[in-house]
Formats: C-alpha cells, structure tokens, sequence
C-alpha cells in the first residue's frame, strides 16, 4: 500500500487502519503527532474526559502549538490563537497538571 504524500489532517479527521478499518478521529496534536479519540460517539475530548478539581489531577485546556498558550478547555478559541494569531488548527486538547 502506497503512503500519501501530503495527508490533510485535523481535528476531526477520521483515521484507518492499513485494512480499512477506522479507529477513531483526530482530537488533538503535538509535538510527538497526533491524538485519536476511539471511544464510540466520542467526536473530541471534554472537560468530561478528565477529572479536575481534585488536588493533584490532570485539567484538560487547550494549547497552542505555535507559541504554547494554555487557555480555559471552555473558551476554546474559534478563531485560533488567541496570544499569536496561529489559525485554529494550531489549537489541541492539552492535559495540564
């Protein structure tokens, strides 16, 4: 099977297997690549994802890849960076702790 040359990949993009079969969707990137939500009706990750509140637990926000800006996970930014002006692409789920 041949590689694509430039795959177009973002939030929400569906990712298969070799085989055809899909494994989730696109909820998040970073430096190592990026994240695929598999749980079933899961379409990107949540403030319900994550415990917080709890002394010494992850917070689930969100983070720039260009510039690493943390925001509130509840004011996830429409229109990208809110810090740089990176486009909105540039924005994933981050596990903060």
């Amino acid at each position: 099977m041949s590689e694509p040359d430039d795959a177009d990949v973002t939030f929400g993009t569906e990712i298969y297997d070799e085989k055809g079969n899909r494994l989730g969707t696109v909820r998040g990137f970073d430096e190592h690549g990026f994240y695929v939500s598999t749980d079933e009706g899961i379409t990107a990750m949540s403030s319900e994802h994550v415990a917080s509140g709890i002394p010494g637990e992850a917070e689930l926000t969100w983070r720039c890849y260009e510039c690493g800006a943390i925001g509130d996970i509840e004011e996830l930014p429409e229109d990208g960076c809110p810090d740089c002006g990176a486009p909105k692409e540039a924005i994933y789920y981050h596990i903060q702790d």
